[in-house]
């Protein structure tokens, strides 16, 4: 089964925006600058305790497994394949993806996916949830936006309405279900290292910290490697192919974001399932994409063809 509306082009690319907002509440403001600065300080802590020993081979094991994970729910589930429609998936894999992304701690899926098409809509333009160019081009004003598109517009208490920008989504039951069981998922991503690192060692060390490494510093470093993807790379990077934005390729993320920071080819071509496509650019997400291609799960993969490559590189010039 694949979901209702096969996401080629945003519903939001298509129709009117009725200019209608979802507001976010106070104690969602709040719960999120928990959810932010917690883990924050955990990566500020991390450097003079793993130099102190506070770090096993248990914890790097748990935390890598943690981060692929939740990182490629992100990329391959709720950009790639929700947002954008790179693939069709069968049931199992869409819950699947739904529910790793959640474990990411953004946010629940259909949220994610009406604020990304309503970037795509208006990128770095007047209605883009997060350009760093939102308040002008001069260096105090790219700053300000540099801030503003890292992490200030999560507090906006305007929020993007799904009904125009995921109605596909909030037709299929089962994402619907993933979505309202996020904060149950939140605590399975909070604790499940924690179990498993006590059961592993069979100490409460072990348990505490695989919950400091696996739990709080992976969803820190997550969460700002997803938000750079926002900010730095409309701000820095090579703009090889055209994008009617000011989206660059980052090299230097690329390995941390499973390919997304190159971003580039990305705008210019949406829908495409693989992002790195020019030689040398990894590109895990797409690895992922065609491991679950082979194995039956995704069918329709729209790859990168090199006449489509050249197409947009040609167009660039």
């Amino acid at each position: 089964m694949t979901p209702p509306t096969a996401v080629l082009e945003p519903p939001a690319a298509r129709a009117p925006d009725t200019g209608a907002t979802e507001q976010k509440k106070r104690w969602e403001q709040a719960t999120l600058a928990v959810a932010i600065a917690v883990p924050f300080a955990a990566i500020v802590a991390a450097i003079p305790l793993a130099w102190g020993g506070w770090l096993g081979w248990h914890d790097v094991v748990l935390a890598t497994v943690m981060y692929a994970v939740s990182g490629h729910g992100i990329t391959v589930g709720f950009h790639r394949y929700f947002t954008h429609g790179a693939f069709k998936a069968n049931r199992g894999l869409r819950i699947a993806l739904a529910t790793a992304g959640s474990l990411a701690i953004e946010g629940p899926v259909i949220r994610w996916v009406a604020d990304h098409r309503k970037h795509h809509r208006y990128s770095d333009k007047e209605g883009d949830p997060h350009s760093p160019w939102r308040y002008g081009e001069s260096l105090p004003a790219l700053l300000k936006g540099l801030f503003f598109a890292h992490m200030g517009w999560l507090f906006d208490t305007e929020q993007t309405p799904t009904r125009q920008y995921a109605p596909d989504l909030l037709a299929d039951r089962d994402i619907v279900r993933v979505s309202r069981a996020f904060p149950a998922l939140v605590a399975v991503s909070l604790l499940a290292p924690a179990l498993i690192g006590g059961l592993w060692s069979m100490s409460w060390q072990g348990a505490l910290t695989a919950f400091f490494w696996a739990s709080l510093v992976r969803i820190g470093l997550l969460h700002h490697v997803t938000w750079s993807i926002n900010s730095i790379c409309h701000a820095a990077g090579d703009r090889p192919f055209n994008a009617r934005d000011k989206s660059g390729n980052v090299w230097w993320l690329a390995a941390l974001s499973m390919g997304e920071s190159w971003h580039n080819l990305h705008h210019a071509d949406p829908t495409c399932a693989r992002h790195g496509v020019l030689r040398g650019q990894i590109d895990s997400s797409a690895r992922v994409i065609q491991l679950c291609e082979a194995l039956g799960w995704a069918t329709d993969v729209r790859w990168p063809t090199a006449q489509r490559v050249q197409a947009k590189r040609a167009s660039a010039s």
